[in-house]
């Protein structure tokens, strides 16, 4: 990783922001946070979901939705693209996405029948990341 800025997942970072209301800190990304190296965001947070809110998957169709069938999509790609429009903005080059997550997952997502199912693939955010040159990476492979 370079000397810029490197965008985290918010939850990572230890803000609690996720779907349930809690976090997945991690003191590396933390300590990343506090030395001024790494922008926390959290995509679904500024696609404009409250926390909490119900957990949602991406499903077959590209849609994002809950187990309810609340349809999701359009805040999950609202946040992805205000993710891009703030990666810009600070100049970073790599993200450190939280794995799974149908925004932030790389490489791997649930596969939107909530029986916790994985498959191949990449959520909202980290997908519009990578088509436009950010490094996406999870906080399995930063770790």
């Amino acid at each position: 990783m370079s000397n810029k800025m490197i965008a985290v997942s918010a939850c990572l970072a230890g803000f609690n922001c996720r779907y349930s209301g809690d976090n997945h800190e991690l003191e590396s990304i933390v300590r990343l946070v506090k030395e001024g190296k790494a922008l926390p965001l959290c995509p679904e947070q500024l696609g404009g979901l409250p926390t909490p809110r119900d957990s949602a998957e991406i499903t077959p169709k590209q849609t994002v939705l809950t187990a309810k069938g609340e349809d999701y999509t359009e805040a999950f790609v609202r946040g992805a693209h205000e993710t891009l429009r703030l990666c810009k903005l600070f100049d970073c080059q790599t993200a450190i996405l939280k794995a799974k997550s149908p925004s932030c997952g790389s490489g791997q997502i649930y596969d939107g029948t909530f029986s916790k199912t994985i498959i191949a693939g990449d959520g909202i955010t980290a997908r519009l990341l990578k088509e436009n040159g950010i490094t996406v990476m999870t906080e399995n492979e930063f770790e």
